[in-house]
């Protein structure tokens, strides 16, 4: 089978995660479909120790074939996002050749003018959606990439150490990785296979927060309101408007934290803003944090009792950990360099399930896919950049 074969066959596997269930992982039944033909791919491949335990993550291992070579891991989520449907991909493989690319019937496009960085991928193959749902390449495209460089490993039996393979669910929900066994994945480093940009490397992810305010009015009859109604949906925004307004994701980059409303909701008598702050320094992050607290006491000293706030830490910048053992990235770095890619080190403006992996214990930076605009419905993938992924891959595995 083919890389395109693989990657068409997993993202017509419908693996949506539900971030309102939290009683359970996986957050939905679906993600068992992908689990199961992954399992069994695994198997025919000859790998050793597959199965998928109670949580739905599927493991393997590829026993070692020479000596002298690191036990390293590979990963890659199933599930893809909640919020854009990943139900009946219809997925379409065109030959670019610089002209918009027309998303099925839904009168979207795919043009160099809205997307500059397609420039460089004129003449590659790529595959898009038709315009009413994401494609999955986030992260189907990394578990396509991990199943070639094994199938390619295997039947070219080039020499490799010990490798261990994992495909977790719920990644996008930032659930699954919390039930991760690391007894399960015994290895020196790993690597997440969970980026964009094919020529992007990263050891760094933001430090991630999360903040809910709630907040109570007064409701009564608008007729006879003068001096006694409090709105709550008004308290809402005026708190909103406490925060810097430049701190918003729209306008940052690079190393800029940000923080983002992701959800509101309200009334006259009650409200709810939910926020996700995030930002790769830790010392920053906390200075964001107490932003939110500051406008909750403001709020409170100018309508007692009417402002809770809740904040919540997700996960930490996994450099501070792999700074201190840089094998996976020295490791990595050779091997796109043996690949003729012209990698750099980028921050990822995200977090990966490497992230909390990484403060179990096993260092996980993350390597990119070859896919682009990824959480909507102008995602797409690159496939001769995939094709490409696989080559570095093969170099991580096969390199002492």
């Amino acid at each position: 089978m083919t890389l395109l074969d693989r990657f068409l066959k997993y993202v017509q596997i419908d693996t949506m995660s539900d971030d309102k269930n939290d009683s359970s992982t996986p957050s939905t039944n679906k993600q068992w479909d992908l689990a199961r033909v992954l399992e069994k791919e695994l198997i025919e491949l000859g790998l050793e120790n597959v199965h998928i335990n109670e949580y739905c993550t599927v493991y393997g291992t590829l026993k070692e074939n020479a000596e002298g070579y690191d036990k390293i891991g590979f990963l890659a989520h199933m599930d893809t996002i909640p919020e854009v449907s990943g139900t009946n991909v219809k997925p379409n493989v065109v030959k670019f050749d610089g002209n918009p690319i027309k998303l099925g019937s839904s009168g979207l496009t795919l043009s160099v003018e809205e997307f500059p960085w397609m420039k460089k991928q004129i003449g590659d193959t790529l595959v898009t959606t038709d315009g009413t749902t994401v494609l999955g390449c986030d992260d189907k495209g990394g578990i396509a990439v991990i199943m070639t460089m094994l199938d390619e490993i295997i039947s070219k039996k080039l020499p490799h150490g010990e490798l261990h393979i994992a495909f977790t669910p719920d990644e996008e929900i930032g659930t699954g990785v919390l039930k991760f066994d690391v007894k399960e994945f015994p290895v020196d480093y790993a690597f997440t296979v969970d980026g964009g940009d094919y020529e992007e490397f990263s050891y760094e992810t933001f430090n991630a927060s999360s903040a809910v305010v709630k907040f109570k009015g007064f409701d009564i009859h608008p007729g006879f309101s003068k001096n006694k109604m409090i709105n709550a949906s008004y308290l809402a925004m005026e708190f909103d408007s406490l925060l810097p307004k430049f701190d918003r994701p729209e306008y940052t980059e690079g190393y800029e934290g940000f923080n983002h409303l992701t959800h509101m909701e309200g009334c006259v008598g009650e409200a709810t803003l939910n926020y996700i702050i995030r930002n790769h320094s830790q010392e920053l992050l906390e200075k964001q944090k107490n932003d939110f607290k500051n406008a909750c006491e403001f709020m409170n000293k100018k309508y007692p009792n009417s402002t809770e706030l809740t904040i919540t830490d997700s996960y930490k910048n996994m450099r501070e950990v792999i700074e201190k053992d840089m094998r996976s990235v020295n490791k990595a770095l050779q091997a796109y360099k043996d690949a003729n890619v012209n990698v750099h080190c980028a921050p990822t403006r995200g977090g990966t399930d490497g992230s909390r992996i990484t403060f179990m214990g096993i260092p996980t930076p993350n390597l990119g896919t070859g896919g682009y605009n990824e959480h909507g419905v102008h995602e797409y993938a690159d496939m001769n950049e995939m094709e490409k992924m696989v080559e570095v891959a093969i170099n991580i595995a096969t390199t002492k």
